[in-house]
C-alpha cells in the first residue's frame, strides 16, 4: 500500500523513498488524515482483555475493538515508567532524561517543554492542523505566574502560563495539570471550574465528544490528544460503573475508561470522520501496585501486568511495556500484530512522516518513524530501546536482551534498589526477554561481555545527546548519573 503524505523537499523526499511510492505530483490530490491520540493513565498491559485471555478477567470491548481493526504492537514501551517523563518523549520524540527531570515526576513550575523544543502540535501547524489536548497534561504550568504546586484547588479565574498552549504549542486545552489537581479545570488559559475527583473522566469524555463534533463539516485536519484521568488514583468511577467488573472498583474504573475510549471512536463515526482518521491507543506506564490493589486482584485472578514482572515505576517490563493500539482505516490491515520494538517516542517520527512534516537534526533525536510496520512494509530501523525508572536508573533492550543498571526494580516494587542491595543481589541485571519474559533468572554474571556491549551502548546514546543517527547533540544537564546509589525512598508519587 503506497502513501502521499511524504516531504516536498528535495532532501527529505529522498529520505523516505524506501517508504513512498506515490510520485510527488500526486501530493495535492491526498487529504491529510486527522490524528487522535488517547493515553490511558496507569494502564497495565494485562488490563486489556486482548492482550491478557489466559489471565485477565477484565473485559475491555472497545480497545479489542481498535485493535481487531488496526495493528496490535506486543512490544511497545513507554519511555519510562511514570506519567511526567512518559508525556514529554510521547510530544517531542525525545527522552526525557535528556532534561532537567532526573527522576520523579512534576508537580508545578516553568514548562519543562523548551520554548524552542518542537511538539506534536508544533510539527503539524505548518501542515494545516488545528490541535487540542484534552485530558492531563503533567508537563507543568504556572497558575497567576506562581507554581502553586501544593495546591489541590485552585481558584477560578487563575491565568495558566507555561502550560499547554504556550508552552506546547496548543491550539486548545482542556483539563488539568495532575492528578493532585483534579479539582482544577482548565479551559484554554483559565481556571474556570472546581469539579469532583469522580466528574473528571465524564467531563473528559464530553469534552472529546464535543471537539469532535465542532470538527464536523471543516477542511482543516486535526490533532486531538487525548491523555485520560483514568485508571490513575483516586480511584472514583461514577456510581453507574461501581460494582460492573464483579472484582474490584480499580476494575470498574477500567470498564469506565474503555467506555470513554468507545464513545471517542463513536463519535468520530457519527461525524463521518473516522475514515479519515488515525487512531493511536496507549497507556503511560504500567498499573499502580498500590492504589490498584494488584495483589488483591491477582487473588482474584486478574494480573494487570499479564505474565510480565514490575508494575509501575519499575525497570522490569510491567513497569513500562504498555497497551499500544493504531488503526487507519484503508491504510492498516486490520487484526494485524508486530512483535517489534517500539516506543511511545516513535509517534513523533511516524507522524512526521505520514503527514510529510519536516523537523530539523536537533529535535526528535530519539524518534524513529513505524510507518513501514504500520503498512506492513520492511525497512523497519529501530535496534533498541532505553527506558527509565521513577528513581532515575537505566535500562537498554536490543533485540532480546535486556540490561539494567541497578539491583532490584529500579522503582517501588520489592525488592527495591536499596533492599536488593543490601540482600547482596548483583548490580547489574541481563535478561533474555525471548526466553524469559518475567524477567526471573538474571544472566549478567555468565554473560560479561554482552553486559560491556549494552552498557557501551546505553553510555554512548547518552553521551551522543541522541539515539538516531545525525549529529551530536547537547543534553539539557551536563551529567547524567547511569550508576546511582540505591534509593532508599519510597514515597508513592503520583
Amino acid at each position: 500500500m503506497c502513501l502521499a503524505y511524504r516531504f516536498v523537499s528535495v532532501v527529505a523526499t529522498l529520505a523516505s523513498m524506501s517508504l513512498c511510492c506515490l510520485a510527488a505530483e500526486q501530493l495535492p490530490q491526498v487529504r491529510q488524515p486527522n490524528i487522535v491520540i488517547m493515553i490511558a493513565d496507569d494502564l497495565g498491559y494485562g488490563d486489556v482483555s486482548c492482550l491478557n485471555p489466559d489471565r485477565g478477567k477484565i473485559h475491555t470491548p472497545n480497545l479489542d475493538a481498535i485493535a481487531s481493526s488496526g495493528m496490535t504492537f506486543t512490544d511497545a514501551h513507554s519511555n519510562s515508567s511514570v506519567c511526567s517523563p512518559t508525556r514529554y518523549g510521547l510530544l517531542t520524540g525525545r527522552y526525557a532524561w535528556r532534561t532537567r527531570l532526573q527522576e520523579d515526576v512534576l508537580t508545578g513550575g516553568p514548562s519543562l517543554i523548551a520554548p524552542q523544543r518542537m511538539t506534536l502540535a508544533k510539527l503539524l501547524r505548518p501542515r494545516g492542523y488545528d490541535s487540542c489536548v484534552i485530558g492531563k497534561w503533567h508537563l507543568n504550568m504556572l497558575f497567576d505566574g506562581r507554581t502553586m504546586a501544593e495546591e489541590r484547588v485552585v481558584p477560578i479565574g487563575a491565568k495558566v502560563t507555561s502550560g499547554p498552549i504556550d508552552a506546547g504549542g496548543f491550539d486548545e486545552f482542556h483539563g488539568y495539570h495532575h492528578a493532585r489537581q483534579m479539582q482544577t479545570w482548565i479551559d484554554n488559559d483559565t481556571v474556570t471550574a472546581n469539579p469532583e475527583p469522580v466528574e473528571m473522566l465524564p467531563r473528559l469524555t464530553a469534552q472529546a465528544i464535543s471537539y469532535i463534533t465542532s470538527r464536523h463539516g471543516k477542511d482543516k485536519p486535526f490533532l486531538l490528544y487525548i491523555p485520560w484521568s483514568s485508571p490513575h488514583g483516586p480511584i472514583v468511577p461514577a456510581p453507574e460503573w461501581k460494582g460492573r467488573s464483579g472484582l474490584s472498583e480499580y476494575a470498574d474504573f477500567v470498564l469506565q475508561t474503555d467506555d470513554s475510549i468507545g464513545q471517542v471512536i463513536q463519535a468520530l463515526k457519527d461525524h463521518g470522520l473516522y475514515d479519515n482518521t488515525i487512531i493511536i491507543s496507549t497507556s503511560d506506564n504500567g498499573t499502580a501496585r498500590g492504589s490498584a490493589g494488584m495483589d488483591e486482584l491477582e487473588q482474584l485472578g486478574h494480573y494487570s501486568s499479564g505474565y510480565l514482572r514490575g508494575a509501575k515505576s519499575d525497570l522490569w517490563d510491567g513497569g513500562h511495556r504498555v497497551p499500544f493500539f493504531v488503526s487507519w482505516p484503508g491504510h492498516i490491515q486490520p487484526g494485524s500484530r508486530s512483535n517489534s520494538l517500539v516506543s511511545l517516542t516513535d509517534v513523533f517520527a511516524t507522524i512526521a512522516d505520514i503527514t510529510g512534516a519536516t523537523y530539523p537534526q536537533d529535535q526528535g533525536e530519539d524518534s524513529v518513524s513505524q510507518l513501514a510496520l504500520l503498512l506492513g512494509k520492511p525497512g523497519y530501523p529501530r535496534s533498541n530501546l532505553i527506558s527509565h525508572s521513577i528513581w532515575g536508573y537505566f535500562s537498554l533492550r536490543q533485540g532480546k536482551w535486556k540490561l539494567i543498571c541497578c539491583p532490584g526494580s529500579g522503582g517501588w516494587t520489592e525488592p527495591t534498589t536499596a533492599h536488593a542491595a543490601k540482600e547482596g543481589h548483583p548490580l547489574m541485571q541481563l535478561y533474555d526477554m525471548t526466553a524469559d519474559l518475567g524477567e526471573q533468572r538474571n544472566l549478567a554474571e555468565q554473560e560479561p561481555e554482552i553486559v560491556n556491549r549494552l552498557r557501551a551502548l546505553l553510555e554512548k546514546q547518552i553521551a551522543d545527546g541522541r539515539s538516531t543517527p545525525g549529529p551530536k547533540l547537547a543534553n539539557d544537564i551536563d551529567r547524567i548519573i547511569i550508576d546511582k546509589p540505591p534509593q532508599t525512598s519510597h514515597r508513592l508519587t503520583q
